[in-house]
């Protein structure tokens, strides 16, 4: 395996930010990281590229111990942060050769290199400028191009696209497809069509925990332990009124239109049409949720995880 994380945890003074987590990542694959902002997610990125230590347990990349071999591990992972820490009086070309030099490529191979990479990620037209003057799309460029420029075997990715617009977010995910082949990469990110469009699996962290560890695919054609109804109203309901009726375990609002949960194998359809009747309101949709990855990861992420 290329990424073996073995009952790892991570403690700051009394609080757990991971708690005694395993799962394992081969070459090839693309992998969605996911969990609420807390959960642990960046926590094991950073001990995964020997940027801190864990408190208990192991992680293996390519069977060196993090903790034991931090060097040779770095020389064999690419690492985007979430905060993309870019020297911005720096011109792009000028940038990408002084990484070069920390791995020690130097001379005619870090030209060489430096090029590929501005070819590969699209900076040709901004090679020549600071950084500074960049986009941040083109300053997520210039991060995977550092994160790339060693040729690394294992790629982990801290929320590759946050705060792109829609284009942007299109390009550098093409980019990760293109240069993930033959790679293993991690991919953390809350945007969940970016997890359907580029992975091969997920894992959910919540409270520190694995809540999940499985193939999109399977994932999404489990079933359901719960129905959804997203209903909206052209009139005021309140949410103690809907909660109220048999079967409704939750109730969420957002202005006249809600999501109902109710358990499984109970339609509350009737209830709502009579309590419309009643009300005298107009009902102006109402569809089944079906199984997202959205929903998926907010049924996931929203139960308490035990000691």
């Amino acid at each position: 395996m290329s990424l073996q994380v073995t009952r790892l945890s991570k403690a700051y003074g009394s609080q757990w930010a991971v708690k005694d987590i395993s799962f394992s990542i081969g070459k090839g694959e693309i992998v969605g990281f996911l969990g609420p902002n807390g959960a642990g997610k960046s926590t094991t990125m950073k001990i995964a590229t020997s940027y801190i230590p864990p408190t208990n347990g192991s992680i293996l990349v390519n069977g060196l111990d993090v903790t034991k071999f931090p060097m040779e591990v770095k020389k064999i992972i690419g690492y985007l942060p979430e905060h993309n820490p870019l020297y911005v009086e720096m011109y792009v070309h000028e940038y990408l050769r002084f990484v070069c030099r920390i791995y020690g490529i130097t001379g005619a191979a870090s030209k060489a290199r430096v090029s590929e990479m501005i070819e590969l990620c699209g900076l040709v037209k901004e090679q020549n400028k600071r950084i500074e003057s960049l986009s941040k799309g083109y300053r997520q460029r210039v991060g995977l191009a550092q994160a790339l420029i060693h040729n690394p075997e294992v790629l982990i990715l801290d929320e590759p696209t946050s705060g792109l617009d829609p284009n942007q977010i299109l390009e550098i995910r093409k980019l990760i497809k293109q240069i993930s082949v033959n790679k293993t990469v991690i991919l953390s990110t809350h945007i969940m069509q970016e997890v359907q469009a580029l992975c091969d699996r997920v894992i959910v962290i919540n409270l520190g925990e694995i809540v999940a560890n499985d193939t999109l695919e399977n994932l999404l054609s489990k079933k359901q332990d719960q129905n959804v109804l997203v209903v909206e109203w052209e009139g005021e309901v309140s949410n103690d009124e809907l909660a109220a009726i048999e079967g409704v375990t939750s109730v969420t609002a957002n202005g006249n239109t809600f999501r109902i949960v109710s358990s499984a194998g109970i339609d509350v359809r009737a209830e709502l049409f009579k309590l419309s009747a009643a009300k005298g309101l107009s009902l102006i949709s109402l569809k089944q949720e079906g199984n997202t990855l959205e929903s998926i990861f907010r049924t996931l992420t929203t139960e308490t995880v035990h000691d």
